[in-house]
């Protein structure tokens, strides 16, 4: 999901409030992370007003298909990932949850999901007795991943999670021992290792086609509708969303530094910005900026915002040469070039192959027990390393990181 857009605005109505929620401006990891002393609930929101439902419903899958739940009916799952399924050839909709029944309906018969199908929220542990439905997809606010995703495994299905993992590690570790219990395949949905410019700018640095890395720099901004507040939009609701745009935005930056130098950082420092008197920051930061040093000796500076002026930048330097992919991550419009020994621009095909592959990689890892590209583990890994940036910026300090993520004392 990209951070330039809000998308699922309005689709997290909350339960009862126990505690006034603050953040200072410099947080700790805990106090970021933790849950505020309220409950989460999930509750259905209106059609989003520029979704284009299809005319007719997709055509049947071949018998190995596997059938998917869609949990959470928001922008992106109605813009984005659902159109995309007619694309995949081992992946459809067998069933949907959501809290609006109007929604529901319509929904569901543009995409011929059957009335007995389709769940409310206070239905969804039902989905076990399902036997249409192999695996969820779970499209719902950070803050609601974990317990919607330890649910789907207690009823005996696969899981489908969306970005960022989770809001701290431990439920991270959380939903990945409830899948080992259960015996199913947990992946995140990093939609950008299966976009065709981002494979390609991996398969070059691996073959050191700008020399030996020396800078990875990221941007991952945006700027937030200056009358957004939490209760509209939950990007801005720390017990939804964490910090803010680290996770949302900055998590692609924070990918590509790993994909592309293909190392572990091990240390980081890092600072957070918060205004004064902007409402849309009274419990997540509007900025925050790493640095990430690794074992090779290269350096990643990572930032990322949601007040800022519009960026989505990966720019890296070698001691030959240089990638630049500018727009990098996004859902379509990707430029990317590469300088030094080797010139070249690449026009790679339709960014948008990017939501079928994903989906064909797990479909394929259900039925065949193929390897998952992003599972649950590199979902915890980024986490870990939120959190160590959290910690940084909160002390002042570099914190250094074992192989895994962890900080270490």
């Amino acid at each position: 999901m990209s951070g330039t857009s809000l998308t699922r605005r309005r689709f997290i109505e909350l339960g009862r409030h126990t505690a006034a929620v603050t953040l200072a401006a410099a947080a700790a990891p805990a106090s970021v992370f933790a849950q505020v002393g309220r409950q989460e609930t999930a509750r259905g929101r209106p059609m989003p007003d520029d979704v284009s439902l299809p005319s007719t419903p997709p055509r049947s899958k071949r018998p190995d298909s596997v059938g998917y739940a869609i949990v959470g009916l928001g922008n992106y799952a109605l813009n984005q990932m659902m159109p995309r399924f007619s694309q995949s050839a081992r992946s459809h909709m067998a069933a949907l949850v959501s809290g609006n029944p109007e929604k529901l309906r319509r929904v569901g018969d543009a995409y011929g999901v059957p009335a007995d199908a389709r769940y409310s929220y206070e239905q969804y542990d039902r989905i076990g007795t399902d036997r249409r439905i192999d695996a969820v997809y779970i499209v719902l606010p950070t803050g609601l991943h974990a317990d919607y995703t330890v649910r789907a495994f207690a009823a005996g299905k696969h899981v489908l999670c969306e970005k960022p993992m989770a809001l701290s590690s431990a439920d991270c570790e959380r939903m990945i021992a409830a899948g080992r219990r259960a015996n199913r395949r947990l992946m995140i949905a990093y939609r950008v290792h299966f976009e065709p410019h981002n494979i390609e700018a991996m398969a070059l640095m691996r073959r050191r086609a700008a020399g030996n890395i020396r800078f990875v720099r990221t941007e991952q901004l945006s700027r937030t509708d200056p009358s957004s507040t939490p209760a509209e939009n939950w990007r801005l609701d720390k017990a939804l969303a964490g910090g803010g745009p680290l996770e949302d935005y900055g998590i692609y930056g924070l990918q590509a530094a790993l994909y592309l130098t293909n190392e572990m950082p091990e240390s980081i420092t890092a600072v957070t910005f918060r205004p004064a008197n902007d409402p849309r920051f009274a419990q997540v930061f509007a900025s925050v900026a790493s640095q990430l040093r690794f074992p090779s000796g290269a350096i990643g500076q990572l930032m990322t915002s949601y007040d800022s002026s519009g960026a989505n930048l990966v720019h890296v330097r070698g001691d030959t040469g240089a990638l630049i992919m500018d727009p990098a991550t996004g859902y379509k419009g990707h430029n990317m070039r590469l300088e030094g020994r080797e010139r070249r621009d690449f026009s790679l095909g339709d960014p948008t192959v990017q939501f079928a592959g994903q989906l064909d990689n797990f479909s394929d890892a259900i039925r065949d027990g193929s390897t998952i590209r992003t599972p649950g583990e590199m979902g915890l890994r980024d986490i870990r390393l939120m959190e160590a940036i959290y910690a940084a910026a909160e002390t002042g300090r570099a914190v250094r990181l074992s192989p895994d993520g962890r900080m270490l004392r």
